[in-house]
């Protein structure tokens, strides 16, 4: 068999860093990880190609070529998924779909032939079995979470790896917590299940092997969601394997806030090479915060906690959220002033969404209030359920939100104040490649002499240049960062 793997295209949002990743030449932030998975999975025997929508061109010949096409895919990749379909369908190929979008809505994909749902290691078997007897189904699901001890290392050799900026692998599924907005517990569980340190272990080995030096993304929803496992088994095992192997990759993951309240963890992570973590802050409104079931964020000062990780050497990525059922107006000046306070430079802001598989969704559609489908972009305006707020206030109070801390002037203040205090971490030795060579240079044609802001961008440059030159590839960085993100706002 000759299978061709598909990953659709994703739109440019917050996180696609689309803009960005031209000033150092690549085309994605992250690989196809599921799809890789699933690569792995297959018989040894099977020829198996992978096509990244998002960094090469799907030619007919890739099609023509296949016997069988396997899709993965996210809600915020439907058009492409779409389009896919069509393309395939034209040539007469039978199409396998999973992942997160066919899980969630499988009724509105009678085009797929085979739908294998849920999680691979469970469904992905039965598929096989029945194919090799000639009778495969229609729809592959289960409710049951495996035991991801037993997963197999993805096949990262089928990847192009000079076109991604971040590699990623994953430690964990489910998490603790049941955010009534977030679709992991429905998709995953409560139960946080874990892969073997040796398997980690294995999985570095194999990105390492493949000449990868850089940003690796643990990319669990919750990282620290079994700290016991953390401090006693993987920290100190990945400690070793990084100082035998001279400090090859940079960490990158998303973690629960109470990630503050463990100080040994946090010194274990540091020590490990974790640089950057993502946490869903959500809202500094308490009442919201109750709403959406967000316990782990409750009744604790939400500045003190993020200043602790990034006073250990972690950069915070966070998440906020506007549209709440308790949100007033008040809520976009607030969620400024929390936001320029913090220091987090890459705040994720977005309005409220409904996810299928979510209690929201759940509680939304018994007051029908679910007035259209999920599209998964944290850009578009789109919001899928009637809010409590004047609909119109609620999108040009985001506007509001957005200009004010990502404008010129509020954002290249948020950066410098966090460098001022940034400690970065001196395990991790910084090697400049061609690549960052280009994106100075880029940075200073594009941002210091064409682009409005320029002197921003130079107030900047030249107080790290000489105030903290330990962190000025990190200025030149967030000063991108910026542009990428006026980019997607339309922020001038």
């Amino acid at each position: 068999m000759k299978i061709l793997l598909l990953y659709p295209e994703f739109p440019t949002t917050f996180w696609s860093f689309k803009y960005a990743l031209k000033f150092i030449s690549k085309k994605s932030s992250h690989p196809p990880l599921g799809l890789i998975t699933v690569a792995a999975m297959l018989p040894e025997h099977w020829e198996k190609r992978v096509v990244d929508l998002n960094v090469n061109r799907l030619s007919e010949k890739d099609i023509v070529w296949a016997d069988m096409i396997f899709i993965s895919a996210m809600s915020i990749q439907r058009n492409s998924v779409n389009d896919i379909i069509d393309r395939c369908h034209s040539l007469g190929k039978i199409i396998v779909a999973g992942g997160p979008l066919f899980t969630e809505d499988p009724d509105s994909f009678e085009r797929i032939d085979h739908l294998v749902l849920n999680e691979a290691e469970v469904t992905l078997p039965r598929f096989l079995n029945d194919f090799n007897e000639g009778a495969p189904q229609k729809l592959y699901a289960t409710s049951e979470f495996p035991d991801i001890s037993k997963s197999v290392i993805p096949d990262y050799g089928l990847l192009d790896f000079k076109k991604y900026a971040t590699m990623s692998l994953q430690l964990s599924r489910g998490c603790p917590f049941n955010c009534d907005f977030c679709e992991i517990t429905g998709l995953f569980g409560k139960k946080v299940r874990l892969k073997s340190s040796d398997q980690i272990i294995s999985e570095l080995d194999q990105i390492y092997e493949n000449n990868w030096k850089g940003e690796v993304f643990f990319v669990d929803d919750n990282f620290i969601g079994n700290r016991r496992f953390l401090k006693l088994d993987l920290l100190p095992k990945l400690i070793v394997w990084m100082q035998d192997n001279n400090y090859p990759f940079r960490f990158i993951t998303e973690a629960s806030i109470n990630l503050a309240d463990d100080d040994a963890l946090m010194s274990l992570m540091v020590s490990a090479g974790f640089m950057t973590v993502f946490i869903g802050i959500e809202t500094p409104d308490e009442d919201s915060l109750i709403e959406c079931s967000k316990f782990q964020n409750n009744n604790r000062d939400l500045l003190d906690s993020i200043h602790k990780i990034q006073d250990r050497g972690m950069v915070v990525m966070g998440g906020f959220i506007v549209g709440f059922d308790n949100d007033t107006s008040s809520i976009f000046k607030r969620q400024i002033d929390f936001i320029q306070k913090s220091g987090i430079i890459s705040a994720m802001v977005g309005l409220l969404n409904a996810p299928p598989k979510t209690k929201l969704y759940s509680r939304l559609l018994k007051e029908n209030r679910i007035i259209d489908a999920f599209t998964g972009n944290n850009t578009d305006l789109s919001i899928n359920f009637i809010p409590k707020m004047d609909l119109e206030e609620l999108k040009n109070g985001y506007l509001y939100l957005l200009r004010n801390i990502y404008s010129c002037k509020p954002y290249y203040s948020r950066v410098r104040e966090f460098l001022k205090r940034y400690q970065k971490n001196a395990l991790i030795p910084k090697r400049y490649t061609l690549n960052d060579i280009k994106a100075l240079i880029r940075s200073i044609f594009v941002l210091g002499i064409f682009r409005k802001g320029r002197r921003h961008f130079w107030g900047l440059f030249f107080w790290t240049l000489f105030k903290r030159p330990e962190v000025f590839s990190m200025a030149v960085t967030y000063s991108i960062y910026g542009y990428h993100f006026r980019r997607v706002f339309n922020i001038k």
